[in-house]
């Protein structure tokens, strides 16, 4: 079973102002990097180097987003850009009605294969084809 991330599970990591939702969001990242379960888009990459270069408290050094790339983003990352990736985003914003760049989170996540969407910002337990969005923040 494989798992996407969307940028705020990856910004949660660094959220010192709430513990809770920094660990939960570390377990995750340590899993799928442990158990191989997990994947990203270059999306993702794009969205955290920006918010963490610049809109982070202690905004990261370019040193350390260099290392965060090679020890956390680059393994995980698996989808990249393609027509077909914007095609397919397309119809998930207007047949789900989700901003265009969620709709491409979700489009790299089923094509991918995947079966969970992680995210703390989409609707948990919504079902898009054989993907289920998924929130770790949620207490069951």
């Amino acid at each position: 079973m494989l798992f996407l991330f969307v940028v705020n599970i990856f910004v949660y990591s660094f959220d010192k102002s709430n513990s809770e939702k920094q660990l939960k969001a570390r377990e995750v990242i340590n899993s799928a990097l442990n158990n191989y379960s997990g994947c990203i888009s270059y999306q993702v990459i794009q969205q955290f180097l920006n918010v963490a270069t610049q809109k982070f408290v202690t905004p990261l050094t370019i040193k350390d987003c260099h290392r965060y790339i090679t020890d956390v983003l680059g393994p995980l990352c698996e989808i990249f850009s393609s027509i077909d990736l914007y095609k397919s985003a397309l119809e998930i914003k207007e047949g789900w009605r989700y901003s265009f760049y969620d709709s491409l989170i979700i489009s790299a996540a089923l094509s991918a294969n995947c079966n969970i969407l992680f995210s703390g910002d989409l609707q948990h337990n919504q079902k898009i084809q054989d993907l289920t969005i998924l929130n770790p923040f949620t207490r069951p």
